[in-house]
């Protein structure tokens, strides 16, 4: 049994498959009749990790890496070629109905609901599967309605809705039974810009509410950055990374970017003075400041620039992935500037203002 203070734990998982390898061509179609070439490929290598009840975590890596194949394995869909895994105390590739009452799998690319009907058809459908009683089944339902805006949309046929409108529906239909784990692969692929925040909106709440936890693959990063305070990153099936989104940032990218908006135009070698000039237009300008400078930077600029307004931002988190995956490994997180430093004018060192 898994330990009381993980809902997931997985130990040493590796999943291999066997793939038929043959060149294009009919002779070779019937050479292959004969004599098979296969070769293994790891879709999973020896990967370990553990989350606890009601953590909210991305699960990220390049396609290929083995993320979905990972969801699968945690929710019984495949059977691990070795390793161990639990999930809620259960062995997932058993599919107890137990074990199926705690979890749910919503795939962006797959859908349950029934294309004809409307999806209150398969709301009854699952209700009936799960064996959920009427009032249960009336709270719930009410309250995903609510959570989600679906009370009018659910009598449509699925074949008239919207995909974000479909994507409620989805996510309504696998809750139904009250999971207490989600498993999420691109919850939010094809969706607009609101319609991704509502997505993003009802899963925070859901998670609130029930403490349930979230295990989330998307390629969207504001879908990470809003949602999973955690990350664990693969990489042809490998641990590449598993901790705080920020640490890994900062480990990564150990610089801030100040976004400048000037009343009048601003020389190049000025602002070069203080970091390195990411981008320049008339009345607009982005800079890199190592973290440690941040603060004697901005000081500097308000003194010496007519600025109207300023922003301080995180490097994008497409960058921070795209160094990972490239082979770059997390460097230890950089100590912080005490708060107590006084404040002076930008250093004569690299990437400062010259005195």
């Amino acid at each position: 049994m898994a330990e009381a203070s993980s809902s997931i734990v997985v130990e040493s998982l590796s999943k291999t498959y066997q793939v038929h390898e043959r060149a294009a061509g009919f002779s070779a179609a019937v050479r292959s009749l004969f004599r098979r070439r296969t070769k293994v490929v790891h879709a999973v290598e020896d990967l370990s990790f553990s989350i606890a009840p009601g953590e909210r975590v991305g699960f990220l890596g390049p396609n290929g890496a083995g993320k979905t194949t990972t969801l699968k394995v945690l929710s019984g869909l495949l059977h691990p070629s070795g390793g161990k895994v639990e999930v809620a105390g259960f062995v997932p590739r058993h599919r107890e109905p137990d074990f199926l009452k705690r979890i749910t799998l919503v795939m962006g690319q797959k859908q349950q609901l029934l294309w004809d009907l409307p999806p209150a058809e398969t709301f009854a459908v699952n209700r009936a599967i799960y064996g959920i009683g009427d009032a249960d089944f009336k709270e719930t339902l009410g309250e995903l309605e609510d959570l989600l805006g679906i009370a009018e949309i659910a009598t449509k046929p699925t074949r008239q809705l919207s995909l974000g409108e479909r994507m409620k529906c989805e996510l309504a239909a696998a809750l139904l039974h009250r999971p207490e784990i989600l498993f999420l692969d691109e919850p939010t692929i094809g969706l607009d810009v609101a319609m991704q925040l509502g997505v993003r909106e009802f899963i925070r709440r859901y998670n609130e509410r029930r403490r349930a936890t979230i295990v989330l693959t998307s390629h969207y990063m504001d879908d990470v950055a809003a949602l999973c305070p955690r990350v664990i990153v693969i990489d042809k099936g490998r641990l590449r990374y598993d901790g705080d989104l920020a640490a890994l940032v900062r480990s990564m990218r150990p610089h801030k970017r100040i976004a400048l908006h000037f009343k009048n135009p601003v020389d190049q070698a000025i602002l070069e003075r203080v970091g390195a000039v990411l981008s320049l237009d008339p009345g607009h300008a982005v800079l890199q400041v190592p973290q440690a400078e941040l603060r004697e930077a901005m000081s500097w600029l308000l003194g010496h620039t007519d600025i109207s307004d300023l922003t301080v931002e995180d490097p994008p988190l497409e960058e921070v992935m795209r160094e990972l995956f490239s082979g770059v490994e997390p460097s230890a997180e950089p100590e912080s500037a005490p708060e107590s430093a006084p404040e002076a004018g930008p250093s004569g060192s690299t990437g400062g203002a010259a005195s």
